[in-house]
């Protein structure tokens, strides 16, 4: 007579066999899958060599240029704008809303931002616009710069505000 529990072994094991060898197998199958996602043809084009430069300053004056600021920021009265104008650059930076800010507080501003709003001759806004700085001391000064994504012909105005927050 046989034991039942030699059965219940034996079951197991073909099982655990079925299992061991059906799944690597089937698992194999999909790694041989055709792609079916929809792809386009690209090309690259070589830009003139004129207009490399101006590539370049546009995307590295994209990269620096900020437009979205801190939650943490609020008007502060120890922050005081000293100065401030638009400028056109030579360089990468374009159009530029320069300036400078003075903590005239008794402690550390954690945070300071620049935040501007920049309009055409219609004032239409066109684009906000930011430059931050990090631990401004008691006393200290600090010149911003920042970096406007606009021709220089479709400026005609601009707001500025000077937020920060305090340690």
């Amino acid at each position: 007579m046989s034991d039942p529990g030699d059965r219940t072994r034996s079951t197991r094991r073909r099982f655990l066999a079925l299992v061991g060898t059906g799944v690597p197998a089937a698992l194999a199958g999909c790694t041989d899958r055709p792609d079916t996602a929809d792809y386009e043809a690209g090309r690259t084009v070589d830009p003139p060599a004129a207009n490399e430069s101006n590539a370049s300053a546009a995307s590295a004056a994209a990269a620096r240029a900020e437009r979205v600021g801190s939650d943490y920021a609020v008007p502060l009265d120890v922050l005081v704008l000293r100065s401030h104008e638009l400028d056109v650059k030579d360089d990468y930076r374009g159009v530029v809303i320069q300036g400078t800010v003075e903590n005239t507080g008794q402690q550390r501003v954690e945070l300071v931002e620049v935040r501007t709003r920049v309009y055409n001759d219609d004032g239409e806004q066109l684009g906000r616009y930011l430059d931050s700085t990090h631990d401004l001391a008691a006393g200290a000064t600090w010149s911003f710069d920042v970096i406007v994504l606009e021709k220089p012909s479709d400026v005609g105005s601009y707001e500025i505000a000077v937020l920060g927050s305090l340690a």
